[in-house]
């Protein structure tokens, strides 16, 4: 039952950009309506749960928002230039790589020489794995293409790392930073979408709320998991997820991929699954 839980982040990440594609709209329309539908999710266990605030909890947990609505909007930009299945393997292993390296800098985890090692292997095993996800058969056909989306998930990863080591910082628990930091994700929606010539409030706005949904139970499953299973058996099942939104845009989505290019992804993933896996026990 326990696993059962700690899988929810995993399913609820892994369809949730799948949802979100088949929704529609573009990445501002996308923006907004998965944020508000946090907003909606958080502001329903705001009710029922008993959150300890104090004003630097309030701020940095609001900045945190802020930093995953930067990491969010871009995801979203990166699934129009290269496609879901190979946005989500690459974004999970820069995440991956990015969080990684600020917690042995910026906090000293990885503290023993053999969980340096580890820790150093699973960066390297994760590099490797985006480098085959990220292959094309034919360069001349997608070229620009993928050096934009890997500029574009380059600034997402600035702000899902922001968004995870602002809270990690200042030491704020999860249960206490779900509504402000849904507020900082509404808010920097709002204004990330000032400029955009298309219409920010349409159907597909209102329907992009379910997947904000969606991951708002797969972070709370989360918190749940990480005591039922520990951080580090929480973590790495929860990057579970890629294998559901690759192979998902592939099959469902319809995003066409030669014999190589299928097995070089295929590898691809599954060395960022092992590499997220090695982290979690460097974690321990």
């Amino acid at each position: 039952m326990n696993i059962l839980v700690a899988l929810i982040p995993a399913l609820m990440w892994g369809l949730m950009p799948l949802v979100v594609s088949k929704i529609g709209g573009g990445p501002r329309q996308q923006i907004l309506g998965t944020t508000m539908g946090a907003l909606v999710f958080a502001v329903g266990m705001f009710l029922f749960t008993d959150p300890h605030y104090t004003t630097t909890i309030l701020i940095a947990s609001f900045v945190s928002g802020a930093f995953w609505s930067l990491g969010q909007m871009n995801q979203f930009r990166a699934f129009t230039q290269v496609g879901v299945s190979k946005t989500m393997p690459l974004s999970t292993g820069m995440q991956l790589v990015g969080t990684s390296l600020f917690g042995v800098f910026a906090f000293h985890e990885w503290g023993t020489t053999t969980k340096l090692v580890l820790g150093f292997s699973a960066l390297a095993v994760i590099i490797i794995g985006i480098f085959l996800t990220s292959y094309q058969q034919h360069k001349e056909d997608g070229d620009q293409n993928l050096k934009a989306g890997i500029l574009t998930l380059l600034v997402s990863t600035v702000g899902y790392v922001g968004y995870v080591v602002v809270t990690r910082w200042f030491n704020i628990d999860g249960w206490d930073a779900i509504l402000p930091q849904a507020v900082g994700m509404v808010i920097a929606a709002l204004l990330f979408s000032i400029k955009s010539e298309d219409r920010r409030f349409t159907k597909q706005t209102w329907l992009n709320m379910f997947p904000g949904i969606m991951w708002a139970t797969g972070n709370l499953a989360l918190l749940f998991s990480n005591k039922l299973v520990g951080v580090a058996t929480g973590f790495s099942l929860s990057q579970m997820g890629v294998v559901l939104s690759t192979i998902g845009g592939i099959l469902f989505l319809g995003e066409k991929k030669t014999k190589k290019e299928l097995v070089a992804v295929s590898i691809g993933v599954l060395l960022v699954i092992v590499g997220g896996v090695m982290i979690g026990f460097a974690k321990q």
